[in-house]
């Protein structure tokens, strides 16, 4: 199946620069802390649920012509005690049983090597610390488990359809808002708000991040001083509910990355929405990548998408478990 390199994926958290706002604590500020306590309460939400998830990939070249295309579609269940991602459709056609169930198989096998390699990392990154910090972890918490449902899932990490939604966990600072205006979005009164980061794209972002970092390397310091300088988030708020409805990166500038000659990536755009497929519930709905470069021989166009549909509660007698944020 086709992945995203890493970078592409970082890239999509980028665009070009606006003024500044100040750093001083305002009554927007005061509102986004509450928007980001929502935020927190959908993540736990939906680490409650499986779906199916409906994959899509798109290339075209000069003339907006398709070179290339594939479309995929999967659904998720409960074994053994970890979320697995079930293939039903390549391009229309459906997966036979055979080819199923040795996915699924595979699927799990990796998802238990990757735990078994994470929790080594710990092991080894708590072995390195003074005794009084290494870090214990927590016992679940009972708010932060679904109602209902018994035991607990072994997997300790994200399954990928959690991981795409890194939108619901990246870090916001105070003081880098500004309310643009109010918009209608799907029906909806929703504030438009920007928000100027200085540390989205940064060592301590998050773990995932600063494993494909050296912090003290100045060439990376660099880099990722000029990432942040181009960084822009437009988020869409439905303010009675204090609820994120829209997330999106856009209009990326990257004059200042090597290999020019080579290619130039000429804009970027990452899009997440959310929906509400049960009352007070806001799950994400779709995540959609794209991206113009240009090389020697002309133009090209991706468009890579997400889309996440029919939520449910897994059919077992489990709680619902994942350590961690990303």
């Amino acid at each position: 199946m086709f992945r995203l390199p890493a970078f592409i994926v970082g890239l999509a958290l980028l665009a070009p620069t606006a003024i500044r706002p100040a750093a001083a604590p305002t009554d927007l500020d005061a509102f986004m802390r509450q928007v980001l306590a929502k935020r927190d309460d959908n993540w736990k939400k939906l680490q409650q649920y499986i779906l199916d998830e409906r994959e899509k990939i798109e290339l075209r070249g000069p003339g907006h012509l398709p070179i290339w295309g594939d479309l995929r579609e999967y659904t998720w269940y409960v074994r053994d005690g970890y979320f697995v991602r079930s293939p039903l459709k390549v391009n229309g056609v459906t997966i036979g049983e055979a080819d199923r169930l040795k996915y699924e198989a595979d699927y799990l096998r990796r998802v238990k090597e990757r735990e078994k390699r994470q929790a080594g990392d710990q092991r080894n990154a708590d072995a390195a610390k003074p005794a009084d910090t290494a870090k214990v972890p927590d016992a679940p918490a009972a708010d932060e488990l679904p109602p209902g449902v018994d035991g607990l899932i072994r997997q300790t990490r994200q399954p990928s359809f959690i991981s795409s939604a890194y939108f619901l966990r990246f870090r916001f600072e105070e003081g880098k808002y500004a309310l643009v205006g109010r918009e209608q979005l799907d029906g909806r009164d929703a504030m438009r708000i920007e928000y100027y980061p200085t540390k989205l794209y940064s060592h301590d972002q998050s773990r995932r991040q600063a494993r494909s970092h050296d912090q003290d390397d100045p060439e990376d310091k660099e880099m990722q001083r000029l990432l942040n300088k181009v960084a822009l988030v437009t988020i869409w708020v439905e303010p009675s509910a204090h609820q994120i409805v829209k997330y999106t990166f856009d209009n990326v500038g990257f004059d200042f990355l090597p290999a020019q000659w080579l290619v130039r990536i000429n804009d970027l755009r990452a899009t997440m929405t959310m929906s509400q497929p049960f009352p007070d519930v806001w799950l994400p709905r779709g995540l959609e990548l794209t991206a113009g470069m240009t090389l020697a021989v002309g133009a090209f166009d991706l468009r890579y998408a997400l889309d996440y549909h029919d939520y449910r509660q897994p059919d077992v007698k489990t709680k619902v478990r994942i350590r961690g944020g990303l």
